[in-house]
């Protein structure tokens, strides 16, 4: 059995149409530049009132053209938002610009080969 750590489905570009087409469920996304790099991770979960449909339109209200973005539905949102920041945080030094602002408290460390 192998474990995915990473969030590794392909890019889609983040426009008020795509957004719209997600699915309203909890779950956990990236926001990334044109080039792919990553800007923020988000979760969308019980607070955000159409799950990842809302929470990707908010998304492009406030950055505008030029973002793309990648989702996983998880039930286990926030233990799985946790996990993707650690692995960004092992992966780069850092975490991705925009989290670092206001980063979670009492992030753990993690070491994904």
């Amino acid at each position: 059995m192998s474990l995915r750590l990473r969030l590794d489905k392909p890019w889609q570009p983040l426009t008020a149409e795509t957004a719209q087409r997600l699915p309203g469920q909890l779950g956990v996304y990236q926001i990334a530049d044109g080039q792919g790099t990553v800007l923020y991770i988000g979760q969308a979960g019980a607070r955000s009132p159409f799950g990842l449909r809302s929470e990707l339109q908010r998304e492009f209200a406030e950055r505008g053209p030029g973002c793309q973005f990648r989702v996983e539905v998880n039930q286990q949102y926030r233990s799985r938002w946790f996990e993707l920041l650690m692995v960004h945080q092992a992966d780069h030094g850092s975490l991705p610009v925009d989290n670092a602002k206001n980063p979670p408290p009492n992030l753990g460390r993690l070491s994904p080969s």
